[in-house]
C-alpha cells in the first residue's frame, strides 16, 4: 500500500517511520530532515491511504477534501474536528455523552468572565476556545495572573480569534495519562497509554508548550483502566457524535486526569499526540497502516499486536521557546546519534542551511526517542541522545519519565 502522510511535525516523522515498517511512505510536506518528503500538495498524491498529521488541516476541512476526490483518509472530516477547534463546542458534546468531566463556563466577555472566576479558589484554568498548539492553557494560584491572561486573550492580543473565547475550568489534580484510540465511526480499539509532560520546566514549571517528552507504557495504569477509559469515554462519544449526524473516522485522543474519584476527562484531541505518537506508535508491532486503513473505511477488525518495550522520547528546543524560539542555528552530533543503538530521532522544527546542513526552523526542533525493556534503560538512551545533539542555547527538560523509571518493574 502506498500511504500519504499529511504534515511535517514530529509526529508525522513518527508516523513514517512506523508506516515504512510495512508500506511505501510519502510525506508532504514534510521537512528538512524526513528523507520521504516530497513537494506536492495532498490533493495532487496518488496514494492508497491518507493520513493527516497535524490538527489545523483537519480543522479546516482537509479530510472532507480528500474524501470528495474519492481518497481514503484516516482523519475526522471538520464537523468531527471541531472537537480540537473548539473547547466549548467539546465540552458541549461530552456533557452530552456523559463523560465525565472537569465543570466549566465559558465567556467572550471580560467582565464575566473575571466575576465567575472570583467565584473559584485556585488554581484556576483558563483555556483557549480555538487551537493555540498546545499554548492556549494557562493554570495558576496568581489570581492576576489569571485576569491577565483573560482580559489578554479576549482582547485577540495572545491567540488572535482563536482565544477571543475562553473557557474556565474546575481545576483537577492527580496523574496525567493519554489514551489514544483509533476509530471508525462506529467502534474504537486503543493503543498503548503513554503520559507526557506539557509545562516548558523541570517539576512541570513554566508555561504550557507543545510537550516537552513522554513515554509509554504507563506503570500505574492497568489494562482494566484502558478498557474502563474505552467503555467511559470513547465510545460515548462516538455515540453523540453519530447521534448529531458525524461519521467520526480518525484518532480520537483522550487527555485524561486520575483524580481521587476516578478518571476525568481534560480534553479530546483529534490526531495522535506529539510527542505522545514518538512513545505510542513504535509499540505497534502489527501493520500499522492496515488498521488505519480499516478505521478510514468504516469497518475495523484488526486488534494491533504490542511490544513489551518501553520508550522514553524528550523534546530538543530551541532557546526562547514558547513565547519565541530563536532559529537558523547549525545542529551539530546527528551522525553519531543515528549511529547509536536502541535510539531514534524525529525531526520537527528543522530546514537545510546554505551548506546542507540541519538548521533550527522552529521552537521543538527533534525528539530523541530511547527504547528498551525498561523504562529506566529506555531514559537513558533518550537522554545520551539528547546531549549528544547540540546547537547554540539547545534546551531539554531532564525529569522527563524520572519518576515512572522508579516505579517500572523489572519486566
Amino acid at each position: 500500500m502506498k500511504i500519504c502522510v499529511v504534515g511535517g511535525d514530529g509526529r508525522a516523522h513518527t508516523l513514517t517511520q512506523v508506516l515504512s515498517r510495512h508500506h511505501e511512505v510519502v510525506v508532504t510536506p514534510g521537512n528538512a530532515g524526513i528523507a520521504e518528503s516530497i513537494p506536492d500538495e495532498a490533493a495532487a498524491v496518488d496514494a492508497d491511504l491518507f493520513v493527516i498529521s497535524p490538527e489545523e488541516p483537519l480543522v479546516a476541512g482537509l479530510a472532507d477534501e480528500l474524501r470528495a476526490q474519492g481518497k481514503r483518509v484516516f482523519g475526522p472530516g471538520a464537523d468531527g474536528a471541531r472537537l480540537e477547534g473548539s473547547k466549548a463546542w467539546m465540552k458541549e458534546v461530552v456533557a452530552a455523552a456523559g463523560v465525565p468531566s472537569a465543570a466549566h463556563a465559558t465567556f467572550t466577555d471580560a467582565a464575566a468572565a473575571v466575576a465567575h472566576l472570583d467565584t473559584l479558589a485556585p488554581p484556576y484554568v483558563v483555556k483557549t476556545d480555538g487551537l493555540a498548539a498546545g499554548k492556549g492553557v494557562l493554570v495558576t494560584h496568581d489570581h492576576a495572573a489569571a485576569v491577565a491572561d483573560i482580559e489578554a486573550k479576549l482582547a485577540g492580543e495572545t491567540f488572535g480569534v482563536a482565544g477571543t473565547t475562553v473557557v474556565i475550568e474546575e481545576a483537577m489534580s492527580g496523574p496525567e495519562l493519554s489514551l489514544l484510540a483509533v476509530c471508525d465511526g462506529t467502534h474504537a480499539v486503543a493503543l498503548p497509554p503513554a503520559q507526557d509532560f506539557k509545562r516548558v520546566g523541570e517539576s512541570d514549571t513554566g508555561p504550557n508548550t507543545g510537550g516537552m517528552g513522554a513515554y509509554s507504557p504507563v506503570p500505574l495504569v492497568t489494562e482494566a483502566m484502558v478498557d474502563e477509559v474505552l467503555r467511559d469515554f470513547i465510545t460515548p462519544t462516538l455515540a453523540e457524535l453519530r447521534r448529531r449526524g458525524i461519521d467520526y473516522r480518525g484518532t480520537l485522543y483522550a487527555g485524561l486526569m486520575l483524580t481521587e474519584t476516578g478518571p476525568k476527562l481534560v480534553e479530546f484531541n483529534v490526531r495522535f499526540g506529539d510527542p505522545e505518537a514518538q512513545v505510542v506508535l513504535p509499540r505497534v508491532t502489527s501493520d500499522l497502516g492496515q488498521l488505519l486503513a480499516e478505521a478510514a473505511d468504516g469497518a475495523l477488525v484488526s486488534t494491533p499486536t504490542i511490544s513489551d518495550e518501553a520508550f522514553v522520547t524528550v523534546a530538543c528546543a530551541s532557546e526562547g521557546y514558547p513565547a519565541s524560539p530563536l532559529t537558523g542555528d547549525p545542529i551539530d552530533g546527528l551522525d553519531r546519534v543515528h549511529e547509536m543503538s536502541g535510539v531514534s530521532v524525529q525531526y520537527a522544527g528543522v530546514a537545510h542551511g546554505d551548506d546542507a546542513r540541519l538548521v533550527t526552523a522552529g521552537g521543538r526542533v527533534l525528539c530523541a526517542t530511547g527504547h528498551a525493556p525498561t523504562i529506566a534503560e529506555a531514559r537513558e538512551l533518550a537522554y545520551a541522545a539528547a546531549e549528544g545533539i547540540t546547537w547554540p542555547g539547545r534546551f531539554f527538560r531532564t525529569d522527563i519519565a524520572a519518576a515512572a523509571a522508579k516505579e517500572d518493574p523489572v519486566r
